[in-house]
């Protein structure tokens, strides 16, 4: 049985049944190679994909991954593509420094590297969107290097393996050394994938298949009886409330939009005028709204209230809406110039946070 003790554990046999495992159960992803192929794999397409799929799905990411390489199919088309038209892309994504730096590092790739992402460990960290992970990622599943690729899936495959005690997040350099005595040259990039589909299928975060694990005999977490209670979680604080008031103003062509400033929460995409997003509840006789028209004449519409969750914060946000017609639009774009009119048709360059706001307003 394994233990957290463990040091000179020959690991050899159970990475060979966990490699069989894979070789049969491997999922077919567009970024992937199949299981035992040698040679490289395509290190932009993969860093894309590694970029999108941090903090979401794989079904979330796949649909914006394929578009994604439909219009920018090099790191050079993507290098080149306007700041703008990523962004909308990226639009529901979440986590959007991730584009911008998505945009910076193709375009350092490409200024200081050629076009060719470099395969060394080292000089990838030094890029923009790079972190340890990513870094690795790219040297095992592109350069198929032996590399200590760990992710929220390899972590919670080794703290069930080894029955860490040790609460998450301090436990992450323990997990990151456990996952390291399992990483070979042979297979280098097949190993940490089979991981991470042993994770999504078996190894699952509730109600896990252990007696389908190739690892189950070994697994200290199997053999206590509760694999679920790892990894260990210490108890998250509530996350504090703001309130905001978005505005629609809407007519037959579209719907009025403002670009973000490049730097904070939502840089650089298009959003919804709105009211900051505060602590205190916006009482309606507080509210200013972007327009001539005023609350009282019974053009300004209150349609309610939705939640929304960042990373830090919740937002309650209402929502008045306003029609106007083609005459009274141009007047309002006229005076003022901050703003401008999307068409009805790019209603998904808007991050979710805004989307929901529009999807309230046409229900």
């Amino acid at each position: 049985m394994l233990t957290i003790t463990d040091t000179a554990l020959d690991v050899s046999p159970l990475r060979a049944s966990m490699l069989d495992w894979y070789d049969a159960n491997a999922r077919i992803l567009p970024w992937r190679q199949s299981p035992g192929l040698g040679g490289e794999g395509d290190p932009y397409r993969i860093w894309v994909s590694e970029v999108m799929l941090q903090q979401t799905t794989v079904p979330h990411a796949l649909p914006y991954f394929e578009k994604f390489m439909a219009l920018w199919p090099t790191v050079r088309d993507l290098a080149a593509a306007p700041n703008e038209r990523v962004m909308a892309e990226w639009a529901g994504l979440g986590y959007y420094s991730r584009a911008r730096n998505l945009l910076k590092c193709a375009r350092e790739v490409v200024s200081e590297y050629g076009g060719v992402f470099p395969a060394n460990e080292t000089a990838l960290l030094t890029l923009p969107s790079f972190g340890p992970y990513t870094a690795a990622a790219v040297m095992s599943f592109a350069f198929s290097k032996a590399a200590n690729v760990v992710d929220g899936n390899i972590e919670r495959v080794m703290s069930r393996l080894y029955a860490v005690k040790t609460p998450m997040p301090a436990a992450k350099p323990v997990l990151r050394d456990l996952a390291g005595r399992w990483v070979r040259d042979d297979r280098a990039r097949d190993w940490p994938q089979a991981l991470m589909d042993l994770a999504n299928a078996v190894c699952r975060p509730k109600s896990p298949l252990c007696m389908l694990c190739p690892l189950r005999e070994a697994c200290a977490g199997f053999a206590e009886g509760n694999p679920e209670v790892y990894p260990v979680k210490t108890a998250k604080a509530p996350k504090p409330v703001r309130y905001g008031v978005a505005f629609l103003i809407v007519s037959d062509a579209g719907f009025i939009v403002e670009r973000r400033p490049d730097k904070g929460l939502l840089g650089g995409m298009l959003g919804l005028p709105h009211l900051e997003w505060r602590g205190e509840v916006w009482e309606d006789d507080m509210i200013s709204f972007p327009s001539p028209r005023k609350r009282g004449e019974g053009v300004w519409v209150n349609i309610g209230t939705y939640d929304h969750v960042f990373t830090h914060f919740a937002l309650k946000q209402q929502v008045w809406r306003i029609e106007l017609n083609a005459v009274e639009m141009s007047d309002f774009l006229r005076q003022h110039n901050q703003y401008q009119l999307l068409p009805w048709a790019d209603k998904k360059a808007l991050p979710t946070v805004f989307g929901k706001a529009l999807k309230m307003g046409f229900k």
